[in-house]
C-alpha cells in the first residue's frame, strides 16, 4: 500500500520489496528490522538470492511464506497454498543462504495453512502445526502461525509448536484477536509484529486534510509543521550536528 498504492494482492516484485526494507533498515541501524520477504520471489536459487540481499540490506530477519507466487494479504480469504515439498525446499535455500553469508540473518517460517489449502486440498490448524514442524526441522529460527481464529487457538498452538521463537501478527480488523504485546508474550509468543498501524493512523489523516483542500481550497486549520519540524522528525539536527562535528558551516 505504501509503496505501490495497491491493494496486498501479490504485486510487489523482489525489487520493491528489497529496496523498502534496505531503506527503513538504514535509516537506525542499530535497531532490528523484521522484513517480509513473501514467497522468496521464485524457485530455491530465487529464495537464497532473497535472503543473501536482504542480509547486505542490513534487514536483521526475514519470514517466507507458503503461498503459491499469485499471494494475497495473510487475512484475505481464499488463499492457495504450495505443497509441503516445495515449502520445505524454500526453506532449506533460506537457511543454507542464511549460513553461507554468514550474516546471522533470521530466517521465520510463516504458514497460511489456517486459512489456505494446498492442492491437494490440505489446510487448517492441523496442516498448519505441521508445516511448522518441519519448519523447525530444517532449521529456521522462528515460526510464524498466520491468521490464529482466537486467543485459545493461539494459546494451543503455542502448546502445540517446537520450542523456538513464535512470532504473533497483530493486524487490526483481521481474523487473529488483537492482544497487548504484554499478554502476547505470557501466551508464550516471543515477537509480536504490527504490520498496519503506521497506515490505520496515517490514511484516517490523510483523507481529511485532503478533504479541506477540495472543498476549502487550503491545507487544514491545524498549525502546519512546516519543513523544519517535518525534517526533525527525519534527523535534521543529527545531521547537521554531523556536519559541523568534521567543520562544516553549511547550517550555521
Amino acid at each position: 500500500m505504501s509503496r505501490l498504492g495497491m491493494a496486498d494482492l501479490g504485486l510487489t516484485t523482489f525489487t520493491d520489496m528489497h529496496q523498502n526494507a534496505a531503506m527503513i533498515a538504514s535509516i537506525d541501524p542499530s535497531v532490528p528490522v523484521i522484513a517480509d520477504a513473501d514467497t522468496g520471489y521464485g524457485g530455491p536459487i530465487n529464495v537464497a538470492a532473497t535472503v543473501k540481499a536482504y542480509a547486505r540490506a542490513g534487514v536483521a530477519g526475514l519470514h517466507i511464506e507458503d503461498q503459491v507466487q499469485e499471494k494475497r494479504c495473510g487475512h484475505l480469504s481464499g488463499k492457495l497454498l504450495v505443497s509441503r515439498e516445495v515449502f520445505a525446499n524454500r526453506l532449506r535455500a533460506a537457511c543454507k543462504a542464511r549460513d553461507e553469508s554468514g550474516s546471522g540473518i533470521v530466517i521465520i517460517a510463516r504458514t497460511d495453512a489456517r486459512a489456505g489449502q494446498d492442492p491437494e486440498g490440505n489446510g487448517g490448524y492441523d496442516e498448519a502445526v505441521a508445516r511448522l514442524k518441519m519448519a523447525a526441522e530444517i532449521g529456521v529460527d522462528g515460526l510464524f502461525f498466520e491468521a490464529l481464529q482466537s486467543k485459545e487457538e493461539a494459546e494451543k498452538a503455542i502448546a502445540d509448536l517446537p520450542k523456538i521463537p513464535v512470532l504473533l501478527n497483530e493486524v487490526g480488523g483481521g481474523r487473529t484477536p488483537i492482544v497487548t504485546s504484554e499478554e502476547a508474550n505470557k501466551m508464550g509468543f516471543r515477537i509480536t509484529i504490527w504490520p498496519t498501524m503506521g497506515l490505520e493512523a496515517v490514511v484516517p489523516a490523510l483523507e481529511k486534510a485532503y478533504a479541506a483542500l477540495k472543498t476549502k481550497g487550503k491545507s487544514p486549520e491545524d498549525p502546519a509543521m512546516g519543513p523544519g519540524k517535518l525534517f526533525e522528525v527525519c534527523g535534521l539536527k543529527d545531521l547537521m550536528a554531523f556536519d559541523e562535528s568534521v567543520g562544516g558551516k553549511a547550517y550555521q
